[in-house]
């Protein structure tokens, strides 16, 4: 049984590499290369939000001149990305006015003692608000039809969180139909474009936050992750991002929420420009009592980091194999950790090859919500009939997208088949964590204490499996992060996901697991295209994977400009 198992994998694995290698020449042939939008020129637009606060508290800039700047940025290139569908420039601007004559008015005294950074740590920085998030008199559609009317009437806790930090709401950007798809396109808003080529996709869900944050169109984000949706629009666009550590940030005020069982899997984090507002950022949205999980106020030493550096998913099925240039991306960062004083090890966990079964599993098994079909339903009252509607797609008669009639099928009909599959993926699952905490974690108490952290919320549970006291996190090592591959393709051309769509797994693993991630780019490709990677860390041990996330930046450089003089 055993080998006509592996005789079957190995067919059908030569089989996907022969079809994908077709599938990924037409589309090189029928797209060729697209636009970038024009560089980031004002130097405005390339200090980091915190520098900004800090500036316009200081008096040295003035809170209108920069939102005028971002709101000349985001009408100029708009037009080429169609990432914003929504905006109160107007509104954002007086509020930057009002604050100018506020502070006008006070000595420095009384704007250390009113404004200081401790106080308004983003005092007058524009923010961009994914159209997902309830934002007061703003549309909350997330890209389906059936709600394309709907107005928020409230603002989510996140953005209520960073509009009292000083933070002010300026854009709301596109997203996939119901945020279940990693391409930003749906029948609302249309299709939004990768600003160093409109060519190539920007990810999804949070896809129009990483394209206006890349382009120069804003500076920080707010997104959401239940499978790789603040990491892969990170990934495409060439930007920092992160995705927290269990119950660190309020999920409410967001269109469609995770059922409660489901929830673990879904993280709102930050999307940003730059490492060093990352931290910041993530600070203002977790608000004190997500703080009190976290070690953020410890100091991490690289010369005192294990680092598991795995290449890629050691062979999972329907999965496209890595790109050639993601991977000597990764082994630079090895090299320069190396140089550092840190401990690297390449490692393969087999298990990783099981990343979407142990995704689909744990939803399936978890999610007691709405099924997928009444979601993109909307305000009417009737599911959407999927399978129907698919045929009307077909004759371009749909007012849906196929990513979205495809998952409702298999929402509708898959669960029901696959018990028994997705009870034995998740079996495995558990596994897993258990042999990475055992990699990750020095000690079995402080296993506990993450299973304490997070109650009856984790998603699997944190302290299961056994095995020795202790592994390779000794007293010699502050802690151990994985690197990993965001995804196995550089951000592919508009419409080719159709054709992968299992690669999500590379980021929907994590989601699983419930380990914290942080994105980071890595410079462009040959393509001129962002590249990046994972950085992963047990769970509460966010300060480790946003300090590696600093020192990438510092030595890689970060964001890149996009587009050309």
């Amino acid at each position: 049984m055993g080998t006509t198992y592996r005789i079957a994998y190995s067919v059908l694995s030569s089989v996907t590499l022969i079809v994908m290698g077709i599938v990924d020449t037409v589309f090189r042939l029928m797209y060729g290369r697209g636009r970038a939008v024009t560089r980031v020129k004002d130097p405005l637009l390339l200090l980091p939000a915190h520098k900004l606060a800090n500036k316009i508290r200081n008096r040295e800039l003035r809170a209108e001149d920069v939102m005028s700047a971002y709101i000349v940025r985001a009408k100029e290139v708009n037009p080429i990305v169609n990432a914003i569908v929504g905006e109160q420039y107007d509104q954002a601007l007086r509020r930057a006015q009002e604050l100018d004559f506020m502070l006008d008015g006070l000595s420095a005294d009384q704007i250390t003692d009113r404004y200081s950074e401790k106080q308004k740590p983003l005092l007058g920085v524009p923010l961009s608000v994914k159209e997902a998030f309830a934002w007061t008199g703003m549309s909350n559609s997330s890209g389906i039809p059936g709600r394309r009317h709907v107005r928020s009437t409230e603002d989510a806790p996140v953005l209520q969180n960073l509009q009292e930090a000083g933070a002010i709401p300026f854009i709301l950007t596109n997203v996939s139909e119901a945020c279940m798809w990693f391409e930003s396109s749906n029948y609302v808003y249309g299709c939004t474009n990768n600003a160093y080529d409109n060519t190539r996709i920007v990810g999804g869900s949070s896809g129009g936050e990483g394209c206006v944050i890349s382009s120069g169109a804003s500076v920080i984000g707010i997104g959401s992750d239940i499978g790789g949706s603040i990491r892969m629009p990170c990934f495409f666009n060439g930007i920092f991002g992160h995705k927290p550590s269990i119950s660190v940030v309020d999920n409410l005020g967001q269109f469609p929420i995770a059922s409660e069982k489901a929830m673990p899997m879904l993280q709102t984090g930050p999307m940003c420009r730059y490492a060093s507002d990352l931290e910041l950022q993530l600070r203002v949205m977790a608000g004190p009592s997500g703080v009190a999980r976290l070690k953020l106020d410890t100091k991490v030493d690289l010369s005192r980091l294990r680092v598991l550096s795995v290449p890629d998913d050691d062979g999972g099925l329907l999965i496209s194999k890595v790109d050639p240039q993601l991977m000597e991306a990764q082994r630079k960062v090895c090299d320069f950790l190396i140089s550092q004083g840190a401990s690297v090890e390449e490692r393969k966990f087999p298990k990783f090859r099981m990343a979407l079964d142990m995704w689909t599993g744990l939803l399936n098994l978890t999610d007691d919500g709405p099924k997928f079909s009444a979601i993109i339903a909307g305000e009417e009252s009737e599911p959407v009939r999927c399978v129907t509607e698919i045929g009307k797609w077909l004759l371009g008669q749909s007012q849906h997208t196929l990513p979205a009639l495809m998952l409702g099928v298999v929402d509708d009909f898959g669960p029901k088949l696959t018990k028994e599959m997705d009870k034995k993926a998740v079996g495995i699952l558990e596994r897993l964590r258990a042999e990475l905490l055992e990699e990750m974690v020095a000690t079995e108490t402080e296993k506990q204490g993450i299973d304490e952290k997070v109650g009856a919320k984790c998603p699997t549970s944190c302290a299961n499996g056994g095995g020795p006291q202790t592994n390779g996190v000794t007293g010699k090592w502050q802690g151990t992060v994985l690197l990993y591959p965001t995804h196995p393709h550089i951000a592919p051309y508009h419409n080719h996901p159709i054709f992968t769509p299992f690669n999500f797994a590379y980021t929907g693993l994590f989601n699983a697991l419930g380990f914290p991630v942080t994105q980071c780019p890595l410079g462009l490709s040959r393509e001129g295209l962002p590249l990046g990677l994972q950085v992963v860390a047990a769970p509460y041990e966010d300060h480790l994977s946003l300090a590696l996330a600093r020192a990438l930046e510092e030595q890689f450089g970060g964001w890149v400009n996009p587009g050309s003089d």
